[in-house]
């Protein structure tokens, strides 16, 4: 089964132990401040998009040492999620599913997309895709 084609690139998430230190750092680069600096205590994360000459990127700090995101720092894991804006978020996890995938973190609302569901899930080879759904 091919998935359904629907998902359309939205950014890549950078962990990152200071927020502020990585933004001057992406900044060198080219890239520029593309929203404010959220706050997402579902997610346990302050985070911040970047645009610029590559992708559009999303930092994200932990707000404490549970926050999912201080397992890929203690890894060493800087890029450590691809997101997709989808038009249904069931047909999307459906699909993600018949490909092996396995839901890590059921939709729930995500702040820096004023409240629209998102959801993560663990791919074969431990790529993790952030679903976003639409507006």
């Amino acid at each position: 089964m091919q998935p359904s084609g629907d998902m359309t690139f939205h950014h890549l998430g950078v962990a990152c132990a200071n927020l502020l230190a990585e933004m001057k750092c992406f900044q060198s680069l080219g890239y520029t401040q593309e929203s404010n600096i959220f706050r997402d205590p579902f997610q346990r994360v302050q985070g911040v998009f970047l645009s610029g000459p590559g992708p559009r990127l999303e930092l994200l700090a932990p707000l404490d040492p549970h926050s999912p995101v201080t397992s890929w720092l203690e890894k060493g894991v800087k890029y450590y999620h691809q997101a997709f804006e989808v038009p249904s978020m069931d047909r999307a996890l459906f699909d993600l599913r018949e490909h092996r995938g396995r839901v890590v973190s059921p939709p729930e609302p995500g702040i820096a997309f004023g409240g629209r569901p998102i959801a993560f899930v663990m791919l074969p080879g431990m790529l993790l895709i952030e679903v976003i759904q639409a507006a």
